[in-house]
């Protein structure tokens, strides 16, 4: 008797006989899901030869590698660089890629519909991609009062906000879910796999958790206005700090009402704020029009970590790098625990002030 949950009597499709079976499966795939990304300069892809997992997000890409690091496993990120991994559609061949693959990576249901079609399609047609669910068994915290609980990305767990990964504690189950998943596609390197997610969890997350707690305890300010979207709660909820996001939904392609520009100019006033963060990866206008109808004197990046630019990947930037030149010095800056020209690396101020 089959012990599909379907009934199906028949052999796993794999992924060599859905390509040869032609563009039907792939087409299937994609349908609603065209648009102008391409995959052509993704982040990257360990190795040159070996199995290969691909990763629909940037950070559990870069989770990903480090925990396959010194096996034959490669890694590759399926988000072009320069695009922000939430509310990018692929085209086609970016299902060919994940059918071609031997795991996929994926944040879980109800926050990349691409990523949801894809996987839909190869439940369907029994391709034998190993399924990762980054997000299993994650406590996810409820989203804010004003967010529109019809927004994409809210979907079959509305009212939860999905960005857990911001915060390095609930990482650390990510990083567990994955080791769990590349453990099951190649048992042999098990204990390569462990021993590399328990180094990460503690030289990395850990790390990381302690000096974000060292900044936000600094800090006599106890509130951050960002010109981004709702992504980073879970920093407010880890630290005990207020995030105030421009763009209250959960899209970072969200439009800024002018009841969103008023509020935080109200922000800004109570608290004396003087600088404040802005999405990487979004635009700068309302950004710049707080600094004209403000006392703001500046806006520096802050980054869910849901992409890279092309300067991070040329540096092997990954999760634990961004944290520390890119989020950690603006936050250092927007609490007013140091000033602009001391709170990075030499020449940060210069490189990120009032960024195009």
């Amino acid at each position: 008797m089959s012990d599909d949950p379907r009934g199906r009597t028949d052999p796993p499709f794999s992924r060599r006989r859905a390509l040869a079976a032609g563009g039907s499966l792939v087409a299937a795939g994609v349908a609603g899901c065209l648009g102008d990304g391409r995959v052509g300069g993704a982040s990257g892809t360990t190795g040159d030869d070996g199995p290969l997992a691909v990763a629909s997000f940037f950070s559990f890409y870069d989770f990903a590698r480090r925990i396959a690091g010194e096996t034959p496993l490669r890694v590759k990120n399926l988000v072009p660089t320069g695009l922000h991994g939430h509310g990018w559609e692929p085209d086609a061949s970016v299902t060919r890629e994940i059918i071609e693959a031997d795991a996929f990576v994926h944040v879980g249901e109800d926050f990349q519909p691409w990523a949801d079609r894809a996987i839909r399609t190869l439940e369907d047609d029994g391709v034998d991609t190993h399924l990762i669910n980054v997000r299993e068994g994650v406590e996810l915290v409820s989203l804010a009062a004003s967010l529109d609980p019809d927004e994409e990305g809210v979907g079959e767990g509305r009212g939860k906000d999905p960005h857990f990964w911001l915060d390095p504690r609930r990482a650390k189950q990510s990083v567990d879910n994955i080791t769990e998943g590349f453990v099951e596609l190649l048992p042999e390197h098990e204990g390569t796999f462990r021993d590399n997610a328990a180094a990460y969890k503690t030289d990395v997350l850990d790390r990381i958790d302690a000096d974000y707690e060292r900044i936000f305890e600094a800090a006599e300010r106890d509130v951050v206005q960002l010109a981004a979207h709702n992504a980073f709660q879970y920093v407010g909820v880890r630290y005990g700090v207020r995030m105030r996001p421009l763009v209250t939904n959960l899209a970072a392609s969200g439009d800024v009402k002018p009841s969103d520009v008023t509020d935080a100019k109200r922000v800004i006033d109570e608290n004396d704020i003087e600088y404040i963060g802005a999405g990487v990866f979004e635009t700068r206008r309302p950004a710049r029009q707080l600094i004209a109808e403000t006392a703001v004197e500046a806006y520096y990046p802050v980054t869910p970590y849901a992409g890279v630019r092309e300067d991070w990947v040329e540096n092997d930037w990954g999760y634990e790098e961004i944290a520390y030149n890119v989020n950690m010095p603006t936050f250092e800056v927007v609490l007013g625990n140091a000033p602009p020209e001391e709170a990075g690396p030499e020449g940060w101020d210069e490189q990120w002030r009032n960024f195009e």
